[in-house]
């Protein structure tokens, strides 16, 4: 690969909060779903010292993507460099650093620098990891600037609901990972569509009704383990929240059977608050509301789950 072929980009922000707390937002990448909109996953795969191997699943120009990165710490100088070990096409090779200066004692400028070439000579190719690598690198700092100056109570919130099933794992597994039938399978989705290009990474859009008649389209990203778990990211939120995440983990029980638990954790959009629930509501109500919600549609789906695993649903007990 020629030298010409690479591309090399930088982006900056300036942070009211200290470098400190900036840095560390960056060094810890089990938060990054919560910070970061593009991505959807983001786990530890080994550590040594300052030397991490990392695995990412995000969203690139609305197509989810997958890939593993080596990142080195440097928290004397607050800086974070990567390199990706496997990219996806039509990525031919990435790496970059985070670099976070103090400015003042409460102030910081983050720099996010990143050097690419694309898999093929096609210069769409190229074109396209240049789009990518513009959005989500604006994206990621606006979104971490949001995080880092946040001086109120966080609104995050996670919550979980859980069943036992006298069944199998893989069953159950089956049902939550084949959502494409929910919408004949579940009383509250109206609409399915889920798309698989990747084995294991999903996208899957729902038109959810609820319990007042009207419907709410939502888009997510999902991460599936068989036959263990399903993690999710909302895209595409209802109004009232501006994060969810979620996981359907499927844990094996000592005796028979396994438990399923629904586990959801959500921001609230505190501006829109009475706009969707009506002059006079508070955060506390929108708290309730949305937990009453998600929580209902969970159960409703682990009690399909169960039935299914159990052979008392009728398409299942049909078969």
């Amino acid at each position: 690969m020629a030298a010409s072929a690479v591309r090399e980009t930088e982006h900056e922000i300036n942070v009211g909060a200290p470098a400190d707390r900036v840095y560390e937002l960056i060094e810890d990448v089990g938060r990054w779903p919560e910070v970061f909109p593009p991505t959807v996953h983001a786990e530890c795969v080994e550590r040594e010292g300052n030397s991490e191997l990392i695995r990412l699943w995000a969203t690139a120009n609305g197509t989810a993507k997958t890939w593993t990165s080596r990142r080195e710490h440097d928290p004397e100088r607050r800086r974070v460099s990567f390199r990706q070990e496997r990219s996806q096409h039509p990525v031919g090779g990435m790496g970059g650093i985070w670099i976070v200066e103090p400015l003042s004692a409460s102030e910081c400028r983050v720099r996010l620098l990143h050097d690419y070439f694309a898999a093929t000579d096609d210069p769409a190719d190229l074109d396209w990891i240049d789009r990518a690598v513009d959005r989500n690198s604006r994206s990621e700092l606006q979104a971490l600037k949001t995080s880092a100056e946040l001086t109120g109570p966080d609104r995050l919130i996670t919550f979980e609901d859980t069943v036992t099933v006298d069944g199998s794992a893989k069953d159950v597994y089956d049902f939550i990972n084949e959502a494409q039938h929910w919408s004949r399978r579940l009383p509250h989705v109206a609409r399915v569509s889920l798309e698989e290009e990747t084995p294991g990474l999903q996208i899957l859009e729902m038109d959810t009704l609820t319990k007042d008649g009207s419907v709410h389209t939502t888009r997510s990203v999902r991460v599936c383990r068989p036959y263990t778990s399903i993690v999710y990211k909302q895209i595409v939120v209802p109004a009232l929240m501006t994060l969810h995440t979620g996981r359907w983990l499927i844990e094996e029980r000592d005796g028979a059977g396994v438990s399923v638990t629904s586990r959801h954790t959500v921001r609230i959009n505190t501006e829109r608050i009475t706009e969707v629930l009506g002059a006079g509501a508070d955060v506390q109500a929108a708290r309730q509301f949305v937990r009453t919600a998600l929580s209902g549609n969970s159960m409703t789906t682990l009690r399909a789950a169960k039935a299914y695993a159990e052979g008392s649903g009728g398409e299942r007990a049909a078969s």
